[in-house]
């Protein structure tokens, strides 16, 4: 039995690489979920060839925000992440994680209009696919995490888990989204923290454990904070901490437990580094891991 899956992204061209680097994972990227040009037979391909390659198939939905107060957009976006969905569900995908997007009304319609629109991927999805939701960067976004729970309350704690990016959980918990020292941010992203974001993960979790990762720098746009990925090794925050907390959590806190959750860290990087990325990013787990399982 793996310990966890891992992986990043692939296009279906890229799928041969991806699977002859060993890598267990494979996320369908948003950019083929949201173009035309991509037909059935496309995901019906993809789903043949990762599903004989891969342990595990996810999708990521394109880029828009759930709610709005505009009644043609909210629309127009339901429409396409109803058929990024079916697009999904073809190519065999277990996990259809999103971002909620930026706050449209500032108030509780929000929750309640994102919940309306979960409920109605949840349904497209069926029975073999869950619904992701990842939390945010900065508490202008929805999907915070006690918001997270509220969705799993109003949609079905078995059809609706949330998905941590955990640079952004890290902006989020340090402050680092609101004043933007990541010097300082950085410095308490100790392994005790990051313990903590993964326990309040483990809370909002079922059937499995999603986590993803990339390193950030950050950019001011008018007040706005926002962050910009760069390759391992280059932004923030430190990889060791991170990687001593979840080899610690998964073997002690899941695996030894015998919890009922399949765990998979997905690296989400820029495309000019993300396979030797993700192999330095597993290779630095597996290295902490290998002390609890020998």
């Amino acid at each position: 039995m793996i310990l966890f899956d891992w992986g990043t992204y692939n296009a279906f061209s890229k799928l041969p690489i991806a699977a002859a680097l060993g890598t267990k994972l494979t996320e369908i990227p948003p950019y083929d979920l949201a173009r035309r040009s991509r037909g059935e037979d496309y995901f019906q391909q993809y789903r043949e060839f990762a599903s004989k390659a891969f342990t595990t198939i996810t999708a990521h939905a394109p880029y828009y925000n759930v709610v709005s107060t505009n009644k043609y957009v909210q629309e127009k976006t339901v429409k396409a992440l109803m058929a990024a969905v079916r697009k999904a569900r073809i190519a065999g995908a277990e996990v259809f994680n999103l971002h909620l997007g930026w706050r449209a009304y500032m108030d509780h319609r929000d929750l309640e209009a994102a919940a309306d629109v979960l409920r109605r991927l949840a349904e497209e999805a069926g029975e073999g696919m869950l619904i992701s939701v990842e939390v945010p960067y900065t508490r202008r976004m929805l999907g915070l995490w006690d918001e997270v729970k509220a969705l799993r309350e109003m949609v079905g704690e078995d059809r609706l888990i949330v998905s941590v990016q955990l640079e952004n959980a890290w902006m989020l918990e340090t402050g680092a989204s609101e004043h933007g020292d990541f010097e300082q941010a950085n410095a308490m992203a100790d392994e005790a923290f990051w313990t903590n974001i993964l326990r309040r993960t483990l809370e909002l979790s079922h059937g499995f454990l999603s986590l993803r990762f990339s390193q950030v720098i950050g950019f001011a746009l008018g007040r706005r904070i926002l962050k910009k990925r760069v390759p391992l090794g280059k932004g923030y925050p430190d990889i060791e901490p991170l990687a001593r907390a979840l080899a610690r959590f998964m073997v002690k806190e899941v695996r030894e437990k015998e919890l009922p959750l399949r765990m998979h860290l997905i690296y989400t990087g820029i495309p000019e580094t993300k396979y030797r990325d993700t192999i330095t990013l597993y290779a630095e787990v597996m290295k902490e891991a290998v002390r609890y399982l020998s």
